[in-house]
């Protein structure tokens, strides 16, 4: 059974910073690529950043140059750098986790952690 444990949510004012970190255990033989994803109130879940295991990043338009996400594989640890937030990343943000296991791919999500940035 694998485990996905966020932690690094609040709330804080536009323009601070926050650090979201995910740690994954359990039976996981090799980590494929992890992301963050969000969902505010009232919207869709979208992307927000996702990293592979050759540490290639992608990033959603809205947070490119504000957020930086990161992956170590020793540690099975992601984590999301969010500087000068903005009222509009207010979401619940959760860990992906794309996985091997005894030669199948599985996909696990973490609970969610809550950001809301105030104006």
């Amino acid at each position: 059974q694998v485990h996905l444990v966020e932690s690094g949510g609040g709330m804080v004012q536009a323009g601070d910073s926050l650090r979201l970190s995910c740690v994954a255990s359990g039976g996981i033989a090799s980590i494929n690529a992890m992301a963050w994803y969000r969902q505010a109130p009232g919207k869709q879940r979208e992307l927000v950043a996702t990293v592979n295991n050759d540490h290639k990043t992608k990033y959603i338009d809205s947070v490119k140059g504000r957020f930086t996400i990161a992956f170590d594989n020793a540690k099975k640890t992601v984590t999301l750098e969010m500087n000068l937030l903005k009222p509009e990343d207010t979401a619940i943000y959760q860990c992906y986790l794309d996985f091997q296991y005894r030669g199948a791919q599985y996909i696990n999500w973490g609970q969610g952690t809550q950001v809301t940035v105030s104006s």
